[in-house]
């Protein structure tokens, strides 16, 4: 749908340069290394975590309903983040040693 080479709104909007290689600089930075580590494992526990509430109902006392279920995922988001900064289970470890290690190869 690309009409006149014009680029799509998301790409456009987020001020990324399209045709720009991605760069290629030393990033080794073990700080930012551990919050992609963590943002990851975060993810993933959040993914797990509504899986493991899928089959839950909602409680009558609290109403139940869409707003519960809007509601009961932004706080198993949430259980994921803090459960990822606390130690979590072992990802985050690993995914921050395989992106050190990547970053060094370059």
């Amino acid at each position: 749908m690309d009409t006149d080479g014009a680029l799509p709104l998301s790409v456009a909007a987020s001020g990324i340069d399209a045709a720009a290689p991605p760069s290629t600089a030393a990033t080794a930075d073990p700080a930012a290394a551990r919050k992609a580590a963590e943002d990851f494992e975060s993810f993933f526990l959040s993914q797990a975590f509504e899986n493991m509430f899928s089959g839950v109902e909602a409680d009558a006392i609290f109403g139940g309903g869409n707003s519960e279920t809007v509601y009961r995922s932004l706080l198993l988001q949430e259980y994921a983040k803090v459960a990822a900064r606390r130690g979590g289970i072992g990802i985050a470890n690993a995914v921050q040693r395989e992106i050190l290690r990547a970053q060094e190869k370059r």
